[in-house]
Order: structure tokens, then C-alpha cells, then sequence
């Protein structure tokens, strides 16, 4: 008995351990309201608000003052399985995995002399949540994940002259996650549960160029980070209290470099466009090891993962219709990390499209209120999970359906 019940947290530990990385394989684009309304393109060259510190250091050498910005974005996603011919597919089809979330965002920043501006910006890059129903057909891939960042980020802004200015801050980030999935189809109701978190540092530089008559051009990076999660294995059945145990898992988020345009077409008329690419393949196998319990300092899990690099490419425009209002819209087009035949419920992710529209309004001077809507359509995406033991026999055969909506609110000052 004692060996059948390892081997289901063995079992267990392995998919949560692969869960975890696709679900911080999500990386937030929304952290601005006055981006969104563009799809956030172009906003390595923007510098249109505190916003600018995450998204280009450099760019506080444009803004001028003081200011600070507060944005939030409501993501909707839905997420829904269709089955055919999973192991377990009496159990149904898990209903709506998709959690609805709210992602904060604070800006400021400050002008110290006519070349130097400080700012920080907090936020969160990374995050995903998804719930499924507590018994479903891949209830053994995963029922519930959330997986949330915490980035604090000071940074700092050089202009070297007219026509240059260059940035760079360090980046303080936290990465919590809560995981569940079931245990063992001789009783549905018993879930595994991990939590785990920890802090790592980070950094980013950029770059700004105004080359005169309404172009600037802006590039950006940041660095991958590298985490040691420690955290803890429990069940809510006290049979397997014995089998609580502490573990760790290494895991390195990616790198990204980041291109971006502002053209003015008009004096009215503002072209913004970019081009991203964030390095997943770092992320190919991860090893979880136990540091507590029976397999104290032996791996318990060695998940392939084999997530590929992606890119994103998107363009807007900005027309300021009035003194007080101005007009966005945009699209994009994202690539996903996840290749096929490891998609994992926990993160049903595959290449998006955006659409979005968005708004500024200056109801005086010094104040900005942006608006901003995304529609994302997320290609269909094949599940081909099979696991033939032990402890059990399982498979996950079928395919996910998803869309996202994202709706933004900022309030920025400058002083």
C-alpha cells in the first residue's frame, strides 16, 4: 500500500511540476490601459505615460515633471474542453476553466536634472488562474491553477543628447502558485495540493532614438529570471497525510527583446508598431525534487516540456480628435510557447489574435483617464496527454476552445 500511494505523489508532484511552467508561460501584456487600446503596440517607442518605466525606461526622459499612473485590466477568459476518447471521459468535459482576474498596475516617476529621471514601477508580468470542475476527464492533469507575479522594478532614465536616451532598472519578483488535481480514480474526490513561491531578481535596459520629424524608434530588454521554488505537497484526505512532503523546483522565466515605432502620420495622426520575442526554449525539461518525506533528495518527477520561442507583432493607430479626446485602435498577433502535445489544462494556450479599441480623455490639465477593450481569438488547440502508468493508465484526448476579453481603466497625473 505504501508503495501504490508514492507512486500517486509521484504522479502527482510530475503534473503539477508541468503545470506550473505553462501557466507562468502566460506573460501578461496587460499592464496599461493606454496600451491596450492599441494592442499594445509600439510600446518599447510610446513614452506616453508612467506606464513607460516597464515598458521602456528610457522613454521617462520624454515625459518631463512628475506623474504616476494606476491601471487595472479585467481579463475574461473562457476556456472549454471538448473530449474524444480521453480515459476517463465519463467524467464530462470540465465546463469553463477559464477565471476571471484583476491585474494592477502603479507607475511614477520623477524628472532629477535635465538628463536623469528616477521611477518605479510595480506590476505583474506574469500570471494565470484556471478552475475546472472538481471531477472531469483530465481532473488528473489539473483542476485548479493560479499563478500570480509580484514585480517591483526601479529604474532609471539617461538622455545622453537630443537624439538619444538610453534606461535600465533591476527587477525585485515574487512567483506564488496554488495547484490542484485529483489523486487516484478509486476515489475522484481526493485532490493533491501544491503551494509554492519565491523571490529572485531581475533587470531591463532600453534604448529611445527621436530621429526628428515625428519618428522615434525604441528597443528594450529584459532578462530571464531564474527561481527556486520551494513549497509544499498535501492532500485533503487524512489517509495520505503521511505523504505531505516539502519540495523545490528550479525554473527559469524567459528572456524578451523588444522593437518598437511611433510614426506621426499628421499632427493628429500617431502610428505605433512593434515586434517581441520572448525566449521559452530555456524551458525544456523540469526536475522536482523532494525535500522532505520518503524520497528526501531524490527527483520525484522529470517533466518534458520543450516549450519553443515565441513572438509577438502588432500595429495602432492614435488619432487626437479634439484638445481633450483622443482615439486608439489596434491589432496583434501573438505566438504561443506550448506546443501540442504537451497543451496541459492548466494552461490551454495557443496563438491569439488581438483586436482593440481604446480612448484618452483630459478632463484638465494634467490628468488623463484612459479606457481601453480587447477581443482575443485564441486558435483551437489538440490535447494528446497520455500517460500509461503508474500509477493508473491516463489520457487526455481532445481539444480546447478559448477566447479572451480584456477590458482597462488608468488614471494618470503629471505635476
Amino acid at each position: 500500500m505504501k508503495r501504490n500511494i508514492y507512486g500517486l505523489t509521484s504522479a502527482l508532484l510530475g503534473a503539477l511540476a508541468s503545470t506550473a511552467v505553462l501557466a507562468s508561460g502566460f506573460q501578461l501584456q496587460e499592464q496599461s490601459a493606454s496600451g491596450l487600446g492599441v494592442a499594445y503596440s509600439g510600446m518599447a517607442a510610446a513614452a506616453q505615460d508612467g506606464s513607460t518605466v516597464f515598458w521602456n525606461p528610457a522613454g521617462m526622459s520624454q515625459l518631463g515633471g512628475s506623474g504616476f499612473a494606476v491601471a487595472a485590466e479585467y481579463i475574461i477568459p473562457s476556456f472549454k474542453f471538448t473530449d474524444a476518447g480521453s480515459a476517463f471521459s465519463a467524467l464530462g468535459s470540465g465546463g469553463d476553466g477559464g477565471v476571471s482576474s484583476l491585474v494592477p498596475a502603479v507607475y511614477g516617476y520623477t524628472t532629477m536634472t535635465p538628463q536623469l529621471a528616477l521611477g518605479l514601477a510595480v506590476n505583474a508580468p506574469f500570471g494565470l488562474s484556471t478552475d475546472w470542475d472538481s471531477q472531469w476527464a483530465g481532473m488528473f492533469y489539473g483542476i485548479k491553477s493560479k499563478v500570480e507575479t509580484v514585480n517591483i522594478n526601479p529604474a532609471l532614465s539617461w538622455k545622453v543628447n537630443q537624439f538619444l536616451s538610453l534606461g535600465g532598472g533591476v527587477s525585485y519578483q515574487r512567483l506564488r502558485a496554488t495547484l490542484t488535481q485529483g489523486v487516484t480514480p478509486l476515489n475522484p474526490s481526493v485532490q493533491g495540493r501544491i503551494d509554492g513561491d519565491a523571490w529572485r531578481w531581475g533587470w531591463n535596459l532600453g534604448a529611445l532614438a527621436d530621429f526628428g520629424q515625428g519618428t522615434t524608434l525604441g528597443a528594450t530588454y529584459r532578462s530571464a529570471i531564474s527561481y527556486t521554488i520551494t513549497g509544499n505537497l498535501g492532500f485533503n484526505n487524512a489517509a495520505l497525510a503521511a505523504q505531505a512532503s516539502s519540495i523545490k523546483a528550479g525554473l527559469r522565466l524567459p528572456q524578451t527583446f523588444s522593437f518598437g515605432l511611433s510614426q506621426k502620420l499628421t499632427p493628429q495622426l500617431r502610428l505605433l508598431a512593434d515586434y517581441t520575442k520572448t525566449d521559452w526554449d530555456t524551458i525544456s525539461t523540469l526536475t522536482i525534487t523532494a525535500t522532505s518525506g520518503p524520497a528526501t533528495g531524490f527527483p520525484v518527477s522529470v517533466t518534458p516540456l520543450n516549450f519553443k520561442n515565441s513572438w509577438r507583432a502588432g500595429a495602432g493607430l492614435e488619432d487626437q480628435v479634439d484638445p481633450q479626446w483622443l482615439l486608439r485602435a489596434g491589432a496583434a498577433y501573438d505566438s504561443a510557447p506550448v506546443q501540442d502535445t504537451y497543451r496541459n489544462p492548466r494552461l490551454p494556450d495557443n496563438d491569439r489574435t488581438w483586436l482593440a479599441v481604446g480612448a484618452r480623455f483630459e478632463p484638465y490639465a494634467g490628468c488623463d483617464i484612459d479606457v481601453g477593450y480587447a477581443h482575443l481569438w485564441v486558435k483551437n488547440g489538440p490535447s494528446e496527454l497520455a500517460n500509461a502508468g503508474p500509477p493508473f493508465p491516463d489520457s487526455l484526448n481532445g481539444t480546447y476552445r478559448a477566447s479572451v476579453n480584456v477590458l482597462g481603466l488608468q488614471a494618470s497625473f503629471k505635476f
